[in-house]
């Protein structure tokens, strides 16, 4: 099922063309995105994946997103949800037709796919890889657009196609250090003697609103959370590591780069529980 909102609010049918062959988007992938995770009708995070298209727009030089126009059409999306009561919301913003001056926008309502919840449940197999820029490029080479959401995600499918060929699948991207950074579509998080720990967004990574959401949870309870690099040896060495995403939640890592981790069932259930508590309230 989809349904899909154009940003005056209006309906369109998702089966009709809406892009144009020559959108920038579709040429060159020039765009932004996010993807918000509905529970119930109501999107998670919608606020923060707000502020992080905009922070996106702005790394891009593309038109600063219409919060009221992005927040209408969501709503839309949402009061012609008739499938179950989990799904995806995603937003998508490219930079138009060349020349045009317009971008084009829009909201589409998704089911979340069958293999994103079997992850969720039996956990991922994962391969380190590298990415190929030291720990501080981003500060370096802004054009890079590290820590933006583009729709520029070609390397990041190729990485989760790597994983696949090692019967992994999934990804945590390193530095040319070695320094942990990021899934493909994910934040790292280890956990260690109770302490939660993920890397810094200044490695260039993108800032995850489920991970700021689980520690937001672990401050409100009285754990302790870090932001900080992490190495492999670190992940090895934790009581959990999990991938945290929009759709995929809190993902626990079972196996990394062939090697079994630490059975961190029961702290995945508590991370579970922890990051769900953010909503119960």
């Amino acid at each position: 099922m989809h349904v899909l909102a154009l940003l005056d609010g209006t309906l369109a049918d998702p089966t009709v063309p809406l892009l144009r062959v020559d959108d920038l988007g579709v040429m060159r992938g020039d765009g932004i995105f996010e993807t918000i995770l509905v529970v119930d009708g109501k999107p998670r995070e919608l606020g923060p994946h707000l502020d992080r298209l905009a922070r996106s727009a702005a790394m891009m030089d593309l038109p600063a997103p219409d919060r009221a126009a992005w927040e209408r059409a969501c709503q839309v999306v949402l009061d012609n949800w008739t499938g179950r009561p989990e799904h995806v919301l995603k937003l998508v913003m490219t930079r138009g037709v060349e020349g045009t001056g317009t971008p084009t926008e829009f909201a589409l309502g998704m089911e979340i796919a069958p293999a994103v919840l079997r992850q969720r449940a039996e956990g991922i197999a994962a391969v380190t890889l590298e990415r190929g820029f030291g720990p501080d490029v981003a500060e370096r080479a802004p054009w890079l657009l590290l820590g933006a959401k583009s729709l520029s995600y070609a390397v990041n499918m190729a990485a989760v196609r790597e994983a696949a060929r090692r019967g992994a699948d999934d990804v945590v991207f390193l530095a040319s250090d070695g320094t942990v950074l990021e899934g493909p579509t994910s934040t790292v998080v280890a956990v260690h003697e109770g302490v939660l720990r993920t890397p810094p967004s200044t490695l260039g990574i993108l800032p995850g609103t489920t991970q700021h959401a689980l520690f937001r949870a672990a401050e409100r309870t009285g754990r302790n959370v870090k932001v900080e690099p992490l190495t492999v040896p670190d992940l090895h060495a934790a009581d959990g590591v999990f991938l945290c995403s929009s759709v995929r939640t809190v993902t626990r890592v079972h196996t990394l780069d062939g090697t079994r981790l630490t059975d961190s069932s029961d702290l995945h259930r508590e991370m579970v529980e922890l990051y769900q508590s953010e909503y119960q309230r």
